[in-house]
């Protein structure tokens, strides 16, 4: 069964991670959120989420996608962990899915240089981190080969729509658009 793991910090955006984790979940794909922290995380507006696991004892090589949502400073957070950013780019090097919302794709994405060559898209104002990337304007969410990226919170259940339909089809995407009155 397909696996991704949603990356999570104190500071993470709630919808942002919540929203697509939801759809992924809906599609039954295997979804889990995973704490570079303690088990239970305070978002960026306060609201408090429970991880499913945290990063340590978690061998993130198993995932078939990471997802890394935005909210600051949730971000910085994860843009600041070793593991993750290895973990990334081993994903990106074996094939695996990377998918980042918000200010994620440039602060975690960008700035390490994964999106050189990328067609990619971020929170307005952190075009400037998305180093080699080129930056599609007025995109609200943006797969370039096995990369997806998206703008920001507005934009978070067209992303998990997006990735139900990377993953597991055309079909259940559409199926899942229409049940949650995107269509």
């Amino acid at each position: 069964m397909y696996k991704v793991y949603a990356m999570i910090a104190d500071g993470t955006e709630e919808v942002e991670c919540l929203g697509v984790a939801d759809v992924l979940r809906r599609a039954g794909v295997n979804t889990e959120l995973v704490s570079v922290g303690g088990k239970t995380v305070t978002g960026s507006h306060g609201i408090v989420i429970t991880a499913d696991r945290t990063l340590d004892g978690t061998d993130l090589s198993v995932a078939d996608m990471l997802f890394i949502p935005g909210g600051i400073p949730g971000t910085n957070v994860l843009a600041q962990c070793d593991k993750l950013i290895a973990a990334i780019g081993a994903a990106l090097s074996d094939g695996k899915r990377v998918a980042a919302i918000c200010a994620a794709p440039a602060l975690v994405l960008g700035a390490n240089g994964y999106l050189k060559g990328k067609k990619a898209v971020c929170f307005p104002g952190y075009e400037d981190k998305m180093l080699g990337a080129e930056v599609v304007r007025g995109a609200r969410v943006v797969t370039d080969g096995n990369i997806t990226t998206a703008r920001g919170l507005g934009c978070a259940l067209e992303l998990g729509v997006e990735l139900v339909r990377l993953i597991v089809g055309d079909k259940q995407a559409d199926d899942i658009a229409a049940k949650i009155q995107m269509k």
